[in-house]
C-alpha cells in the first residue's frame, strides 16, 4: 500500500499538470482548497489569485516537473515554467501543505533559468541540459 507521502506527491503532480499544462480550471478546483493560503510574493491571495494568474499567462505556458519530494503533509516540487512570455524560463521550488488530500497552503522560491553562457558552474539548473540545447 502506498504511503500518505506517495499519495500527496501523486495529487500534487496531477494538480500541477491539470492547472498549468491542461489549463482545466474546473478540474483544478478539486485539487486546491477554497481556503487556499498563498505566501508567494508573485501571486494574489487564495485559489482565485492563482487561477487568475494562470489565466493571464500565454497559452504556451508549460510546467515540467523534475522532482517531487514529500514528508508528512508537506510536498516540494522542483520544476521549470516556460512559455510565460518572459525572456527566460523560471526554475521554481514550490512547497505545499496538504490537508485531507488537497493543496491547502503554498510557498515558493523562483529564479530565472541561466543559459550555458550565464552559468558559472557550467551545469544546468534543471534536468541535464540547458534550455537552449536541442531536445
Amino acid at each position: 500500500m502506498s504511503t500518505v507521502e506517495d499519495r500527496n506527491k501523486a495529487i500534487v503532480g496531477e494538480a500541477f499538470d491539470t492547472l498549468f499544462n491542461q489549463r482545466d480550471y474546473a478540474a483544478a478546483e478539486r485539487f486546491w482548497s477554497p481556503g487556499y493560503i498563498q505566501h508567494s510574493a508573485h501571486i494574489a491571495p487564495g485559489r482565485d489569485g492563482l487561477f487568475e494568474l494562470v489565466r493571464s499567462l500565454p497559452s504556451e505556458l508549460k510546467h515540467e516537473c523534475g522532482l517531487i519530494m514529500a514528508e508528512g503533509n508537506m510536498v516540494m516540487v522542483h520544476g521549470r515554467f516556460s512559455g510565460h512570455g518572459q525572456p527566460a524560463p523560471w526554475i521554481a521550488a514550490d512547497l505545499l501543505r496538504m490537508e485531507d488530500g488537497i493543496l491547502a497552503e503554498h510557498w515558493d522560491v523562483i529564479e530565472e533559468e541561466a543559459s550555458r553562457n550565464q552559468s558559472l558552474s557550467g551545469l544546468p539548473m534543471f534536468g541535464d541540459r540547458f534550455p537552449e540545447d536541442p531536445g
